[in-house]
């Protein structure tokens, strides 16, 4: 009994060496699987070789704080005539672009005449796919390292042509730290959904932000919000329906756009999916998408309940 209790205390008192552990053999498959999908989605923007010293493997926070006081200073816009070879062309902005491969496919195949902006609060992202964009020598899409909440409306008020298009696409991030350095960078494609009711307030979407993009968002001009939390997914499409004044459901005016019976868009309206969406959907994820195409002027006294 003595002895018993005497290694006992040792036990308490040693600590044995942190041990690794294994990751599981089905999710580094998954992992493996998820990169060469989104290599073969992305293979012609051939971005491998754009970043010689780095490559696609880079230390980043898997969540940001947007409340911090790092944050909550609004970012200043650029000098369009600088960073868009014609700043009078439509503008789609994708709020929480991630590695912004999504965008930069956009703007490199993309038949429509418009220019492209992504927000992201990750600024060692935004500096990667700004060196991206750079070697590619595109002139019609832009990031910037800023936090939306507090700063869409300064940035989009001061750009000369037109907001044609918002995409908001929130995805959940799942046993991101089993999988490679690379694909936990891709996985940061999109904002955290932020489970917790008290931490709803993180979420990228408050109303001030629905009241910016409601209020900018030309005539015409659509909205697309995609998630893979349905939780999330319906919270989003629940402030834009607030909203039933101004915004109409698009497939309501555009046929080509095909809905289940619970009104969410049955396929990818983008003609690409992003990295994260690709990495779902290989998980057997469902993806929830409803696009919004604004048909009236919004009130600056309107405001939902």
């Amino acid at each position: 009994m003595a002895w018993t209790a005497a290694a006992s205390l040792c036990c308490r008192l040693v600590r044995a060496p942190p041990v690794r552990r294994r990751a599981r053999r089905r999710t580094l498959c998954s992992a493996a699987r998820s990169t060469d999908a989104v290599d073969r989605e992305y293979a012609d923007l051939n971005l491998r070789p754009l970043y010689p010293n780095r490559g696609h493997h880079l230390r980043i926070r898997q969540h940001v704080n947007p409340l911090s006081a790092l944050f909550v200073e609004p970012t200043e816009p650029p000098e369009w005539t600088e960073v868009f070879e014609d700043p009078l062309l439509p503008l789609m902005v994708d709020i929480g672009c991630g590695s912004g491969r999504f965008l930069v496919w956009l703007a490199k195949n993309s038949g429509e005449r418009r220019n492209y902006l992504g927000l992201e609060i990750r600024q060692k992202l935004v500096e990667r796919t700004q060196f991206w964009v750079t070697e590619l020598g595109l002139r019609n899409v832009y990031f910037m390292f800023a936090n939306a909440t507090v700063s869409f409306e300064q940035i989009v008020l001061s750009y000369p042509g037109p907001l044609s298009l918002v995409s908001i696409l929130f995805f959940v991030l799942v046993d991101v730290m089993e999988l490679t350095a690379e694909v936990q960078s891709s996985f940061l494609q999109c904002p955290d959904p932020h489970f917790k009711k008290r931490h709803h307030k993180r979420r990228v979407l408050q109303t001030p932000l629905v009241d910016s993009i409601t209020k900018n968002l030309c005539l015409g001009g659509r909205v697309l919000v995609q998630s893979d939390v349905l939780d999330v997914a319906t919270d989003m499409r629940e402030r834009f329906d607030g909203y039933a004044d101004v915004f109409e459901h698009a497939d309501r005016i555009d046929k080509d756009l095909q809905c289940d019976d619970e009104g969410w868009l049955l396929d990818n309206p983008m003609g690409i999916r992003t990295e994260r969406e690709i990495h779902a959907e290989l998980e057997g994820a469902t993806i929830y998408r409803r696009m919004y195409q604004k048909t009236r002027c919004f009130s600056p006294d309107y405001s939902i309940s």
